[in-house]
Formats: C-alpha cells, sequence, structure tokens
C-alpha cells in the first residue's frame, strides 16, 4: 500500500513538473520573433519619418508610427563591412577586428545570431552581408557576393550558387517572403535578416522607379556649395565632392560615347549595367538616351555651378529611385507579418549600415564623423510593448542591437560585448540608460574617398573629434547652434573648458572599449606591412 501511495505522489510530481516544463517551453516558443532590416547607405535624411524634403516612404514610416523613431541613433565605424560586423559582434571595430572593407573577418568571432540559433530560434538570412561567404548561425541563407548587382544577381547559398533574373530589391524580398511561407518553422520563434543592397552606389533603380525619378526636380542642401573654410584639412582633401570626383560614366549614367565627343577627361570604372539582359538595357536606354542627348547639348555651355547642379539632381533621381523599391517591399513584408497574425509578436527594425551625404557639404558617400554619415536611420515596432508613434532622443549605437536581441531572447550576452540593450527604452525605463556620449573609430586610410583616420566622441551638445595619421588635428561642434557642423570651434577660447571636459571623458570611452595607442599602432603597421601606406 505504501508502495502504490508512493508511485502515485512520485507521478503527481512528474505531472506537476511536466506542467511546468510545458509552460516554460511555451512560454519560450512565445519569445519574440525577430525581423531585422537594414539598407546600404540609407540615408536618414531619404526617409519621410525624418523629413519628407526629398522622398516619401509610407511603408518604412509604418515603422515609425506604429513604434519608436530613433533621432540619435549613430554608428561606430561608418562603413559597410565594419559597421555589419559590429552589428553581429555587438563588439567596436577594433575588438572584432573587422576595421575597414579589406580585412577579413574572424570568424572566431561569437555572433548574436549563433546565440539566438543555439537556444531554439530558426535563423535565415537573405540579401547583402558583404563579407564572408558562409555567415554562422543561419539554418538558411541567400547573400550577394561582396556588393552584388542590381539586376540579375548572384547568390550565394548553401546549396551553392545561383542567379536570379530581375531587379534585386524584389528578388531579395522574393527570398524572404519565399522563406516566412514556406520554410519556417511555426512552432519556433525565428529571427530574419532581410538586408537590402540598395541604395548602395551605383544607384540603379528598376525600370517603375527611373521612368519616374528622372522626371524629378530636387531641392538643393543648403551646403551644396561649402567651402570647408571654417574647418580643418580633413575636409578640405576628402575626395566624395559631387562636382570633383562623382563620375559621369559610372554616377550619372553618362555614355563613355558623350564624354568622349565632348573631351571631357572623366575617371572611368566598370559598366554598371553590364549585368542587364538585352530587353532590361533596351529599356533604360529609352529612359537613359533621351537624359544623354540632353546632357551632351547643354554641357559646353555649364560652368562649375550648373554642373554640379546637374550632377546632383542626376544623383538624387537614381539614388532615391532605388529607396522607392526599398519602400514598397518593406511593405510587402510588413503586410505579410500582419496578414499572418505575426506582427503582435514580431519586433520590427528598420536601420542602414551607416547614414550618407546627399549633397551636405557638396558631397556623397560616408565615412566622417560629420553628422549624415556618422548618424543612421532606426524604427523600431513591437506591438503590446512599444507605444506607436513615441520619438526617442537617447544616444543609441549599432553596437547596441546585438545585446538588445539577445536579451528579448532571454538569453545571457558575452561578457566580451560592448553595447547596451534598448529594451529599457522600449519600456519606457530611462532611468536605467546611463549613456551620456558615444564612441566613434573610423581606421581605413587611404581609401577610395581619401578620408583620414579619426576618431571621436559625440553627446547630445557637442562632437570631438582627432584626425590623429598624418595629421594631427582636433575638431569641435557644438550641436545647439551649429546643426550643419560648420565651425570647428575647437580653438574658440569660450570652449576652452568643454575641450577639456570632452578629452577626459574620450580617454574614459577609450579605456572603457580597450582602444588603445598601441592597437592604434598596431592597425596602422598591418596597413603598412600590406603596403597600402608608405612606411
Amino acid at each position: 500500500m505504501k508502495i502504490n501511495v508512493l508511485i502515485l505522489a512520485f507521478l503527481g510530481l512528474c505531472f506537476v513538473q511536466c506542467k511546468q516544463d510545458a509552460s516554460k517551453d511555451k512560454l519560450r516558443r512565445e519569445r519574440p520573433n525577430i525581423v531585422f532590416i537594414m539598407s546600404d547607405d540609407h540615408a536618414y535624411q531619404a526617409i519621410s519619418a525624418y523629413s519628407n524634403k526629398l522622398i516619401e516612404t509610407p511603408n518604412i514610416d509604418r515603422i515609425a508610427q506604429e513604434g519608436m523613431l530613433f533621432t540619435n541613433a549613430s554608428v561606430t565605424n561608418s562603413i559597410c563591412a565594419p559597421s555589419r560586423a559590429v552589428i553581429l559582434t555587438g563588439k567596436h571595430s577594433h575588438i572584432n577586428g573587422k576595421i575597414d572593407n579589406l580585412s577579413p573577418f574572424d570568424t572566431t568571432n561569437i555572433t548574436f545570431p549563433q546565440l539566438l540559433q543555439k537556444d531554439g530560434y530558426q535563423t535565415a538570412m537573405f540579401g547583402k552581408l558583404h563579407f564572408g561567404n558562409a555567415p554562422k548561425g543561419f539554418d538558411e541563407y541567400k547573400i550577394l557576393p561582396g556588393q552584388g548587382d542590381y539586376y540579375n544577381p548572384k547568390f550565394l547559398t548553401q546549396k551553392g550558387d545561383t542567379t536570379i533574373t530581375g531587379y534585386v530589391t524584389d528578388i531579395i524580398t522574393d527570398l524572404t517572403l519565399d522563406w516566412l511561407q514556406h520554410r519556417r518553422v511555426k512552432e519556433k520563434p525565428f529571427l530574419l535578416m532581410y538586408l537590402h543592397k540598395a541604395p548602395h552606389r551605383s544607384w540603379l533603380p528598376a525600370p517603375r522607379h527611373y521612368k519616374e525619378f528622372t522626371q524629378k526636380t530636387f531641392p538643393l542642401p543648403n551646403t551644396l556649395f561649402d567651402s570647408y573654410s571654417n574647418r580643418g584639412t580633413a575636409s578640405k582633401m576628402a575626395e566624395m565632392n559631387i562636382l570633383n570626383h562623382m563620375i559621369l560614366n559610372y554616377d550619372n549614367k553618362i555614355s563613355a560615347k558623350i564624354i568622349d565627343s565632348l573631351g571631357i577627361k572623366d575617371r572611368r570604372l566598370f559598366d554598371p549595367l553590364d549585368k542587364m539582359t538585352k530587353d532590361q538595357r533596351t529599356e533604360w536606354n529609352n529612359t537613359y538616351d533621351p537624359i544623354n542627348t540632353d546632357f551632351a547639348a547643354n554641357y559646353p555651355s555649364m560652368n562649375d555651378s550648373t554642373l554640379m547642379v546637374w550632377k546632383y539632381q542626376r544623383y538624387m533621381q537614381d539614388y532615391l529611385g532605388t529607396i522607392a523599391a526599398v519602400d514598397e517591399n518593406v511593405g510587402r513584408v510588413l503586410n505579410y507579418l500582419e496578414e499572418e497574425n505575426l506582427d503582435q509578436n514580431t519586433i520590427v527594425i528598420y536601420t542602414s549600415d551607416q547614414g550618407f551625404y546627399l549633397g551636405e557639404h557638396g558631397w556623397f558617400d560616408k565615412r566622417f564623423m560629420y553628422e549624415e554619415s556618422f548618424r543612421t536611420p532606426l524604427l523600431i515596432k513591437w506591438p503590446n510593448a512599444i507605444k506607436a508613434g513615441i520619438t526617442e532622443d537617447e544616444m543609441v549605437q549599432n553596437l547596441d542591437f546585438a545585446q538588445t536581441f539577445l536579451e528579448l531572447a532571454e538569453i545571457e550576452a558575452p561578457r566580451d560585448m560592448q553595447g547596451k540593450s534598448l529594451v529599457p527604452l522600449f519600456k519606457d525605463k530611462k532611468e536605467s540608460w546611463d549613456r551620456d556620449a558615444v564612441y566613434y573609430h573610423y581606421y581605413e586610410f587611404p581609401a577610395e574617398h581619401h578620408v583620414k583616420r579619426h576618431y571621436g566622441l559625440a553627446t547630445k551638445d557637442f562632437k570631438l573629434m582627432h584626425y590623429y595619421y598624418d595629421i594631427d588635428e582636433w575638431e569641435l561642434y557644438d550641436r545647439r547652434t551649429d546643426t550643419q557642423e560648420m565651425v570647428n570651434v575647437y580653438g574658440d577660447p569660450k570652449y576652452k573648458d568643454i575641450v577639456s571636459e570632452l578629452k577626459l571623458k574620450l580617454t574614459a570611452l577609450q579605456t572603457e572599449y580597450g582602444d588603445s595607442e598601441a592597437l592604434r599602432n598596431q592597425y596602422i603597421q598591418i596597413y603598412k606591412d600590406k603596403g597600402w601606406i608608405n612606411p
């Protein structure tokens, strides 16, 4: 009898324990899905949630309308592959080793997708990674090799390479939706990295958009004709000026034949249209041949000012045309999540790998710590957790994504990750958010645009930068009064105490993040050993 009672008691305990385990499993299954959407070189100025001066992006804006718009999001290193490495590892470039686009990614780094996958998340990546051909931590991936192509792109997959006919932004979305529809395991939470090539140079829009956008005229930036007179050497020496460095053939789509006939000495790169089919090329020419003819007729009467404006308009027509496709396709994914009732327990993030210059200071490209390059768009929605329509001005970085996702998945972050989880900001618990400055470090020198090596810090009020390799110059900008960063006040006596305070804070951040002078010299020596800079 006693034995039977003991057996019944044991079975009862097992039942209770199994029920508790089942409840825990259910809670684990209800961890949020994560949809991480990232475009390449998408300036915040080209998202209408920030400003509709250039373009309307109603679908991307939906994420802000239903969630949170960050106005002080920035990157730690404004260049494509290093930014992506920071996002995946939660570590600054000098720690994860990916300081530039050329250096290899150290695959011994532990990435947040690996940790999510190990803890039960189904993981997938589609689109542009930009480094490495076999990303760890993904059950499935289809990624572009390197920069990839806008038309008829090749993809790398676990089953071999494949080329898909069509327009890259549409294709990446087709692949994403196909996975959601046919291979997503419904019993598991998922991480989906949906990564666009657009709007990266050379800015080739889809036919439906270049036919529209080549007819548009856009407002000029206030600083388009910046003379860089109140700043240091670096801004004057950078090679990213629209007039002087944007390439008529590769960037503005003027044919080599017309350039030669006009006697213009213009740098040449590869033909950005060379992956098009005959029919795609014919359709393109139907729109762009008249632009070429018009340029040939008007070029002889152009001066530097009118040519600068012409190149800027051509730049904006193509750049913004590629964004129109991104916005449409983001809408396709958001609609699917809603239709399948996945949206309520899915956190959706939209960001870019860095900011970009849209004619500000006369520039295109990125790299600098100046605002348009340093600042990146960030919009996040998570129904029932993030209130709709909130604007957040706390200082956050791409460094923070890894720890944010791990906290959402109830996974302890590795101690060597260096960011801060954004979850307290989602829950409006700002008292636990103590960051008042962010750190930045750009390493790649010399490179295509000849932006000089620099590091610095930014607070909400000031930005301090130090160029430290072939020049030794400091710059300070008062973000309260000089939002366009036109005047370096580093030498102004009125800012003497602020400079001293910020230098102490900068040193403290470098110590906190392990960015020492010895490490900087080590990376410089690597460049010397490879012959990239003179010994």
